[in-house]
């Protein structure tokens, strides 16, 4: 019997401009791509899970929901640990609107420095990570695989988890740039013991 998965699935495409700062801010999401999102997804997913979630903020809830009109078999829960970084005072600004300096002191100490005054990477990784503990527990009680409807930010964290764990933080010219895009999705495997496994799959 192969391990359960956590299944990494990203919002569809925000509404937002070009080069905007978005964070924590509630952006909504494509209506018409969330739902065509919604309809590969719900073809991929297998036909039990031990545990449905998804971040609070609409981009996210409006994927979950469209998910649920196609699978009436699940059920999700919305979950503030997987929910994108809050970027403070940087929410909503074009990110070459922002002060280099303030860039710089980010990048400078990146895993304790809080951009915009909002949350540093050390407490984003410390949510995930305690979220992704839960998760391997569910996925071996519930005998199925994990979902979370999430942002790109949050894979970031579980990709550096599982290669680095949560004692170590990053540099920022380490920090993973790779994310599902926009409507798709990565998995994991979950092992009953340890860290979980990588195991990349796009949708």
């Amino acid at each position: 019997m192969s391990a359960p998965r956590l299944w990494l699935v990203r919002h569809a495409r925000p509404e937002v401009a070009p080069g905007l700062c978005y964070g924590r801010l509630d952006v909504a999401a494509n209506v018409r791509h969330s739902r065509e999102s919604a309809r590969l997804l719900a073809q991929a997913l297998p036909p039990r899970l031990a545990a449905l979630h998804h971040s609070p903020l609409q981009r996210c809830e409006l994927l979950a929901q469209d998910l649920l009109a196609l699978r009436a078999d699940l059920a999700s829960k919305a979950e503030p640990r997987i929910t994108e970084m809050d970027f403070g005072q940087w929410e909503g600004r074009a990110w070459n609107d922002i002060a280099r300096a303030d860039i710089d002191a980010w990048t400078t100490r990146f895993g304790h420095h809080a951009p915009g005054g909002g949350e540093p990477l050390a407490a984003m990784l410390t949510r995930v990570s305690a979220a992704l503990d839960e998760a391997a527990a569910q996925a071996h009680a519930g005998g199925g695989d994990v979902v979370w409807i999430t942002h790109a930010g949050v894979a970031r964290c579980v990709h550096w988890l599982l290669t680095h764990g949560a004692a170590r933080m990053p540099l920022s010219h380490e920090w993973p740039q790779s994310a599902p895009g926009y409507g798709a999705w990565t998995t994991v495997l979950l092992p009953l013991k340890g860290r979980p496994q990588a195991a990349p799959e796009r949708g």
